[in-house]
């Protein structure tokens, strides 16, 4: 058996039923320094709870899935050192083993199921990485989509993938891909890009009723919102896109492959723009929540 704890906010908001919105822990455990990632942790928390939702941050701790942490809880694993990063192959041996693990966009979206949460805000999802047509490289994120009810808020795929190629797969596996307020699909740091997107909605009550008929029609998988950067937060693609290809250059020159190719670049464009990235990821990420938490509440009145 699996043991699921649940925070006493997030038991309290399903006994009430609530509208829950799911967070990841990566952004806590590999995505900036203590205190910083514990600060931004609880303010995308706060943001959700402004909203009208209870956020629910999902991690491993000594082999135990927790669907919401106590603040203490945030501490301790914003402190932790040699947390596991996990995703669909590995989440099951972590808790198995009673391992430590901060969950990715597909660890996260498993999670969400288990706990029977329907909507999860992330910063942006994995995709089809530059060159996988050598290297194969294609995350875990695009398949968890295809199979698991969950709908998905990020601003897009990060902008370091080949996002052409991550809107294929998408579409191979039959996830709908919906920009919220614009036709382009959005760009992670950047608002526009030059590519459309497959599906546009400009209310959560529409994206909350799609998620709805897919599951009345017993269709698999969920939904990625791709969700615009705040346009006072955006980095321009014109200036990005050097930066990115500076970065994959370095990369590409050291011989950095597999799961450490994300981390390289995310902190060489970090080092490139001078911290801009990371501001505009928090910036991203916040609005995300938001959003989720809006379409969650859509969810929870149409259940009633």
């Amino acid at each position: 058996m699996i043991e699921i704890r649940y925070s006493s906010e997030v038991q309290t908001a399903k006994a009430a039923g609530q509208a829950i919105v799911a967070l990841e822990s990566t952004i806590i455990t590999h995505g900036m320094p203590y205190p910083q990632n514990v600060e931004v942790a609880a303010q995308v928390e706060q943001d959700i709870r402004d909203a009208g939702a209870v956020p629910a941050t999902m991690a491993v701790m000594k082999g135990v899935l927790h669907v919401g942490l106590e603040p203490d809880q945030l501490q301790a694993l914003g402190q932790a050192k040699g947390v596991a990063k996990i995703s669909r192959a590995d989440m099951p041996a972590c808790i198995a083993t009673g391992g430590t693990g901060a969950t990715t966009v597909a660890a996260t979206m498993i999670a969400a199921r288990l706990a029977g949460i329907e909507v999860f805000a992330t910063g942006g999802i994995g995709g089809v990485h530059k060159g996988a047509e050598t290297t194969f490289d294609v995350s875990a994120d695009l398949m968890e989509l295809a199979q698991t009810p969950v709908t998905v808020v990020a601003a897009g795929a990060k902008a370091i993938l080949d996002v052409p190629k991550t809107l294929e797969v998408l579409e191979t596996q039959g996830v709908p891909v919906i920009a919220y307020g614009q036709d382009s699909f959005p760009a992670f740091w950047s608002a526009q890009s030059d590519i459309k997107a497959p599906l546009r909605m400009d209310t959560p009550d529409k994206i909350a009723r799609a998620h709805a008929t897919r599951l009345a029609m017993g269709l698999p998988g969920g939904q990625l919102v791709a969700n615009p950067i705040p346009a006072d937060a955006e980095i321009a693609a014109a200036e990005l896109d050097p930066v990115i290809a500076k970065a994959q250059s370095e990369a590409d020159q050291q011989g950095i492959s597999g799961k450490d190719v994300t981390p390289f670049l995310l902190r060489r464009i970090f080092e490139l723009t001078e911290g801009r990235s990371l501001t505009a990821n928090i910036a991203l990420v916040r609005n995300n929540a938001r959003l989720a938490a809006k379409i969650a509440l859509e969810l929870n009145k149409l259940a009633q």
